[in-house]
């Protein structure tokens, strides 16, 4: 797969670029990583780990401006502000049109989302949505869910700002399953603040039939499918998660859905990540 753009936009960093050309040098199947609100690549750094070890070349780009580090965050939280899902799937989508070779690409929560959008453009060799956000047609909606997301729902001037998490809202949304001092270890060393505009995408998306927050379930080059859905999850619960899985049931590729017991939304960096990357790796495995 070559890249079809003559020059890529400016959002794509020399680090990404980088990338590329090193995963396109190894000759291995890259797998991408997409992290989703609050937390930034670097979240992936114990995965990368384990994908290379396995034998692939690991990708974690950014969103559009995300700083390097936790501490950059919070010097400046306004590079956050305003990036749209359709925004954060062009840009990823021109990273994956620059590698030589379909990608495993795996995402969480709105990188879930992204994930399962690369997807139905065709753009991965195989996918795993971690705890995705809903699209369009995704109809549950728990109380859970609603609470995690009323930080930044509950003020609609939200929708264009960069909104950071307190602790006790990371504590409710993310690190529901695990002690609160693991909780507090947790935010400190990876939480950072947000765009508002995703979670006002997805909450209108079954409203807005232009909506950015949705995917293309029906495209038989989608490939493999993988939904991981944490059991304690409050932020992306069972039935938000196995409602995106019964969308995707109506592609001709494998779709499968695996539920994590005792897992919250945190179950992609916290102390039973192994778990859950292990899932992942398995599955990445049967196909390329």
């Amino acid at each position: 797969m070559t890249s079809t753009a003559a020059t890529p936009p400016t959002t794509i960093t020399e680090h990404e670029l980088a990338q590329c050309e090193q995963a396109n040098q190894s000759g291995r199947t890259p797998v991408v990583f997409v992290h989703g609100l609050w937390l930034l690549p670097s979240s992936w750094d114990r995965w990368v780990a384990l994908f290379e070890e396995a034998g692939y070349v690991a990708m974690t780009p950014g969103w559009p401006d995300d700083p390097d580090t936790v501490e950059e965050a919070a010097e400046r939280p306004e590079v956050f502000a305003g990036k749209s899902i359709g925004q954060v799937a062009e840009h990823f989508e021109t990273i994956i049109r620059g590698l030589d070779r379909k990608p495993a690409v795996v995402g969480h929560s709105f990188g879930g989302l992204l994930t399962q959008i690369l997807a139905g453009r065709g753009l991965s060799a195989v996918s795993v949505a971690i705890d995705p956000a809903p699209f369009r047609g995704v109809l549950p909606l728990p109380i859970s869910s609603l609470k995690s997301a009323f930080p930044v729902l509950g003020n609609p001037a939200n929708r264009n700002r960069a909104v950071p998490l307190t602790f006790e809202q990371f504590r409710y949304g993310f690190a529901n399953a695990v002690s609160e001092e693991e909780a507090r270890q947790l935010y400190e060393e990876f939480a950072v603040p947000a765009s508002g505009k995703p979670l006002f995408q997805a909450a209108a998306a079954n409203l807005n039939p232009w909506t950015e927050a949705k995917v293309d379930t029906k495209n038989p080059e989608r490939g493999p499918l993988l939904i991981i859905s944490g059991e304690q999850d409050h932020t992306v619960p069972w039935a938000i998660a196995n409602a995106s899985y019964q969308q995707q049931q109506e592609n001709e590729g494998v779709t499968e859905i695996v539920e994590m017991k005792n897992r919250g939304h945190a179950l992609t960096i916290d102390s039973g990540w192994p778990e859950v990357a292990d899932t992942a790796l398995t599955f990445v495995q049967r196909f390329v």
